[in-house]
């Protein structure tokens, strides 16, 4: 799991307690570290997950060639979790170091951002599941990309899946993991500890490389 510049360290800990849940073995890389990785080494991994924080802040600590690595490395097996930042950084942001997974589909922000609502309860719906209130901040929504596995409350992909090259890929524009300190203010209808196992569900599915049930 990634932790270097730019990432949440409060969203960072949120997914290893999730990790810890599952008694799944795994390794943080910083920046520097994950600069350093050559194509080989990344392919040994069978999941990168990317967390949230800033997208802009964490791709500039990258090197361009680690960007084209880590596609490389996606395009032939290693999977890729995108959470938040970790979504946007999945597409192509012309302006902006990026991995570029998603074929040169860009992403937008989900739109709460543009009332200026940057934090928010939302209800997730997906596919012949139960709707979950989850936590949102500064998220993208994923249109023009992959399947959609969960949708945001005006109808456009939270959850999104997909293949890049023999990598699967996916992405969610929320915040499942957040943990009960983060809701203040807010009114869940969704018990914080339901969202976990939505994140942890999701993290087993991208390292199995399991597609979802999708609309």
């Amino acid at each position: 799991m990634f932790n270097g510049a730019g990432t949440s360290p409060n969203d960072v800990t949120a997914v290893e307690t999730i990790l810890d849940s599952l008694r799944l073995s795994y390794s943080t890389i910083n920046s520097s570290e994950l600069n350093r990785m050559g194509r080989a080494r990344m392919m040994k991994y069978r999941l990168l997950i990317m967390p949230g924080g800033d997208f802009i802040d964490i791709g500039k600590s990258l090197d361009t060639v680690t960007a084209t690595n880590v596609r490389y490395a996606v395009q032939h097996g290693l999977n890729y979790l995108g959470i938040c930042a970790g979504a946007f950084l999945a597409g192509h942001l012309a302006r902006y170091n990026c991995f570029n997974l998603t074929s040169g589909v860009t992403f937008g922000f989900y739109s709460a951002e543009s009332k200026g609502i940057r934090k928010a309860a939302l209800a997730i719906t997906s596919l012949g599941a139960p709707t979950l209130d989850q936590y949102w901040e500064d998220g993208p929504q994923l249109s023009g990309w992959g399947a959609v596995v969960a949708k945001y409350p005006d109808g456009t992909p939270a959850v999104a899946e997909g293949k890049c090259g023999s990598g699967f890929v996916l992405l969610t524009g929320f915040h499942a993991e957040a943990p009960e300190g983060w809701r203040g203010g807010m009114v869940f209808k969704t018990p914080a500890d339901v969202d976990h196992a939505y994140t942890a569900m999701l993290i087993q599915a991208t390292l199995q490389g399991v597609s979802l049930s999708h609309y």
